[in-house]
């Protein structure tokens, strides 16, 4: 049976669908290869993390090794005096920094349920009683509150800082907010407070313990000056010699693999060496400026927000969700916690324009709200805080290739 061709106006309606059926083929293999990845990530984990860790390392004190060898030091010998300089910061951290650490978070945890029962009572003694801004905010924005809200006053003897365990008395004056917001829900959204901060340090937990177990992390830990010694000893073999060992024969399609491997690499380089450096000097400012205002674990904080604000934005913003948390509960007024948020402010200033100008340049080169998303992709498919680390040089890997052959056209000759 013949049938006639298709018209110009069938044509295109065809190869619009098959256009339409390969982008969908190729976006489900990038989904499942992606998701893939996340799983061999998670099973290999034990495997991977001390490799991992000790390129994050050999990127970071190479430059030091780099140094004592332009001063005719033999490499071997200079990586032993970086180890040894090394060994000594570790000593140093250990003796002077790490046991205040546990004593703050022992102390922290043993507190976490006073500190729980206290955010309760004050999320309903906010909701029974709302500061004086609020309430005019609301009113400008044509909220209508009880009329016995509006004009109450405040008993005698009240402070602007509510009690720490604050049970919202039985009798409420007629007409006061709870008449809107039924009691139970204020407990409810109270009570879901209380467990989102349980979950989040449950959350923590699993992932450390999800990573490897306890033989697993001295095995690992044991293994990573191993591995550092050899990636800084065979440098310069390794860079020299590893498209060698790529199983593909040398033709175009290779020189377009190393390329993309290479900026890859480049990437990864690029942003570990400079994002490590940033969070340590963040979590530093971040532990000075706490200090300065007097916030409990201000110590404790600035360590741990040198280790999660790698993660660009959202370390940063974990980090001040925690401290204004710990300001609510220990002085419940409006000053710290403006406080915090001041010190804040001033770090992220300082981040983004002293910091970032300075460690890491445009080297990256991706517009804020592209790191936004490659860190919730990867967290939620690579699996953890590992895929939010690697999500951003692979961001910034695949932004080169898509300039290289989709975005940007070859020139061509006038």
């Amino acid at each position: 049976m013949n049938l006639p061709p298709p018209s110009e106006h069938q044509a295109r309606i065809i190869w619009a669908a098959i256009t339409g059926l390969a982008i969908a083929i190729i976006v489900a293999l990038v989904v499942g290869f992606v998701w893939g990845m996340g799983r061999v990530l998670d099973v290999l984990s034990p495997v991977l993390w001390p490799i991992a860790v000790a390129a994050v390392l050999a990127c970071l004190l190479d430059p030091v090794v780099d140094f004592f060898e332009r001063r005719r030091v033999p490499r071997t010998r200079a990586i032993g005096m970086v180890f040894l300089i090394a060994l000594f910061l570790i000593m140093g951290v250990f003796s002077s920094v790490v046991p205040r650490l546990v004593v703050e978070t022992q102390d922290l945890a043993n507190k976490v349920p006073t500190y729980v029962a206290k955010l309760e009572g004050k999320v309903i003694y906010w909701a029974n009683n709302p500061p004086a801004p609020l309430r005019d905010l609301l009113k400008r924005f044509g909220v209508k509150l009880p009329a016995a809200l509006l004009t109450s006053e405040k008993p005698a003897g009240d402070t602007n800082a509510p009690p720490d365990l604050v049970v919202p008395p039985k009798t409420q004056p007629e007409g006061s907010l709870l008449d809107q917001i039924d009691r139970e829900t204020a407990q409810k959204a109270a009570q879901w407070v209380g467990s989102a901060i349980k979950s989040a340090g449950g959350w923590l937990g699993r992932q450390f313990s999800r990573l490897t177990g306890f033989f697993g992390v001295i095995a690992g830990l044991a293994l990573i000056p191993i591995y550092l010694f050899y990636l800084l000893a065979e440098k310069r073999f390794i860079a020299e010699n590893w498209t060698v060992y790529l199983p593909v024969r040398d033709s175009q399609f290779k020189e377009e693999l190393v390329f993309v491997i290479r900026s890859i690499n480049d990437y990864l380089i690029a942003f570990f060496r400079g994002q490590v450096l940033v969070a340590m000097c963040d979590g530093v400012l971040y532990g000075i400026g706490f200090a300065i205002i007097g916030l409990p674990y201000a110590f404790l904080i600035g360590a741990v927000a040198m280790i999660i604000t790698i993660i660009p934005y959202l370390g940063a913003i974990v980090t001040c969700v925690a401290a204004l948390l710990i300001a609510v509960v220990n002085f419940g007024d409006w000053q710290h916690p403006l406080l915090v948020i001041g010190v804040f402010a001033v770090v992220q200033g300082i981040e983004g324009y002293v910091l970032q100008p300075k460690i890491l340049g445009d080297r990256v080169g991706l517009h804020p709200m592209v790191i936004i998303v490659a860190i919730m992709t990867g967290t939620t498919l690579l699996g953890g805080i590992l895929g939010g680390l690697l999500a951003i040089p692979l961001a910034a890997a695949l932004r080169v290739i898509m300039f290289r052959y989709v975005w940007k056209r070859e020139s061509r000759p006038e």
